[in-house]
């Protein structure tokens, strides 16, 4: 019994001493729990401001807001093509900028029987660096040019550095990199002139994490989305918005479905590219970096809080 009370004593006079650590220990667990729901209300309400407020609260047209006329860069990729025919239905006549005319000749065709809209195909040779920028200024001349679409060309399958060839390589740098960044330099003067415009840079999700075999992808897209970021900041009191587009997967067109290329079925989180693009347009002028559509705002929040060192072990861990 003697052992028993002495015990009991023990662990009295211990508690007594220790109150004041476990004291300042609850409050700060009790600081951080409530820090951590402040982040989640913030993040929660911003999702709202974003995605869905714009799309519940009636706005001004685009045409209204930015301008007439759009220049589309990179309109082969399915996401580039979807958001053209997303202005289109705004009633934004579309000017689609391509190295080869093939792939967005039928585009332009059926924009403008679906929407009424005038449509223009430019043909540049961009490997004729200055020379390439005189066919896009004069058709840009006395038009109202609101909107510019660059996209990052993706790559078609995982490929590591070594193993694509050295064309190959300066070709994508070259689309991805250098023509988006000349583009933005050859509209950008119209738009300052009319205080007024947009500038919409579509990469990927893959500039917030780096993928196994998608080193060029991830580069350029990180490129694309701190271009933005720096042009946003410096243009924006000007008038110009400019926005970082940064979607995740994106379900396969009824073209590339009916092809034998590799696709990927629509669902929640891989929305329709017109999908896609009527939640990315709704977007504009709201916020200037953002995935376009909400399922993806999750995978990038979710994505954000996952330790570096993870994310590099679970990719070695695929990839073997």
């Amino acid at each position: 019994m003697a052992t028993v009370d002495s015990f009991h004593l023990l662990y009295g006079e211990i508690s007594r001493s220790c109150n004041p650590y476990f004291e300042t220990l609850a409050l700060i667990g009790a600081l951080y729990a409530a820090r951590r729901a402040v982040i989640l209300l913030r993040d929660c309400c911003a999702l709202v401001r974003v995605h869905f407020l714009p799309r519940i609260i009636p706005s001004k047209k685009l045409t209204q807001r930015f301008g007439d006329w759009a220049v589309v860069y990179g309109a082969a990729e399915t996401v580039a093509k979807a958001y053209a025919e997303e202005l289109a239905r705004h009633g934004v006549s579309i000017i689609f900028v391509t190295q080869d005319h093939t792939s967005v000749r039928d585009t332009a065709a059926t924009l403008s029987q679906s929407y009424g809209v005038e449509t223009v195909v430019i043909v540049a040779d961009f490997s004729l660096e200055k020379a390439a920028g005189n066919p896009i200024k004069e058709a840009l001349r006395g038009k109202d040019i609101g909107f510019l679409v660059n996209c990052v060309e993706s790559v078609a399958s995982p490929q590591s550095l070594i193993e694509m060839p050295e064309q190959s390589l300066l070709e994508l740098v070259n689309k991805n990199v250098a023509v988006a960044t000349l583009m933005t330099r050859l509209v950008l003067p119209g738009m300052l002139e009319r205080s007024r415009g947009a500038v919409v840079n579509i990469s990927s999700g893959a500039c917030c994490k780096p993928l196994p075999g998608r080193v060029t992808l991830t580069a350029s897209t990180g490129y694309m989305d701190h271009f933005s970021r720096a042009l946003h900041l410096e243009y924006s009191f000007k008038g110009i918005f400019v926005q970082s587009l940064t979607p995740f997967q994106i379900a396969s067109s009824e073209q590339q479905t009916s092809s034998s290329a590799p696709t990927s079925r629509a669902g929640w989180f891989v929305p329709k590219p017109e999908v896609y693009a009527r939640h990315a347009v709704s977007t504009l002028g709201v916020s200037n970096r953002t995935t376009g559509y909400w399922p993806h705002t999750l995978q990038y929040g979710l994505m954000k809080r996952i330790p570096e060192w993870i994310w590099v072990l679970g990719s070695r861990v695929l990839i073997s």
